[in-house]
């Protein structure tokens, strides 16, 4: 890489508004949206995998939504479309929440993480084997208590592996913050090629972050699933000669 492109990357990989690396803002706007994703997604999941119509049907209403249109586009309606209405800008706190597009992004990111989350949470909620249930109605657990306790530890461990193909496209999603001006990884690779027209350099430097990020993702869920989906494992029978 030039010169001018090296000096481009030491001065300009700090940004105005929040002082961090483009790797670190798009490191955080992951952690926010799969965590405020998967907040929201557990009440969510348990209400859609409900046999309750007056339940499950808005939800699902929700997840088709969000799943069925492209994230690009719900960023722009959280970014641009939202701030346009007459009744946000009205409104002092809404105003000041949709100005930011740091605020918008995020919104749109754990929505639509939400989403998918949902719908993967609440399938393994539906393959839980109704021998657990039985189990813990026999020990007179409650409906929460049985959630709580049985259900959905049970459906986490087994969505896990599901999960993580999740987290890993979300990880690649956030490459569209740019378009809301957010200072990303991806804007600082476009930035730094506009600057010196290093292209194979700024964006080859960016592919390599991303699948750094994307291999320590990776093993870290292979790690989790060893050791919470142990008890899936075919058990060995050690014969005796």
């Amino acid at each position: 890489m030039s010169e001018i492109a090296r000096q481009y990357w030491h001065n300009y990989l700090y940004t105005d508004g929040y002082q961090l690396t483009g790797l670190a803002m798009t490191l955080w706007l992951l952690v926010a949206s799969l965590v405020l994703g998967f907040l929201l997604a557990l009440p969510l999941a348990i209400a859609r995998a409900s046999s309750n119509r007056w339940l499950s049907t808005p939800v699902w209403f929700y997840t088709y939504v969000f799943r069925g249109t492209p994230l690009y586009v719900q960023l722009l309606l959280c970014y641009t479309g939202i701030y346009s209405l007459q009744v946000v800008q009205s409104h002092a706190l809404l105003d000041a929440f949709f100005r930011s597009a740091m605020n918008c992004t995020v919104l749109a990111f754990a929505l639509n993480e939400c989403a998918y989350a949902t719908e993967i949470i609440a399938g393994a909620i539906r393959t839980t084997a109704y021998g657990e249930v039985e189990a813990g109605q026999a020990f007179g657990m409650s409906r929460l208590t049985l959630y709580r306790r049985i259900v959905l530890p049970s459906a986490l461990r087994r969505a896990l592996p599901m999960y993580s193909n999740e987290v890993i496209l979300m990880l690649h999603s956030t490459t569209l913050a740019f378009t809301a001006t957010v200072p990303d990884l991806l804007k600082v690779a476009r930035d730094v090629n506009a600057a010196t027209y290093a292209s194979f350099s700024a964006f080859g430097i960016a592919a390599c972050l991303y699948a750094c990020v994307a291999f320590v993702l990776v093993w870290t869920f292979r790690k989790l699933e060893g050791r919470w989906l142990a008890f899936l494992r075919p058990a060995t029978l050690n014969r005796k000669h």
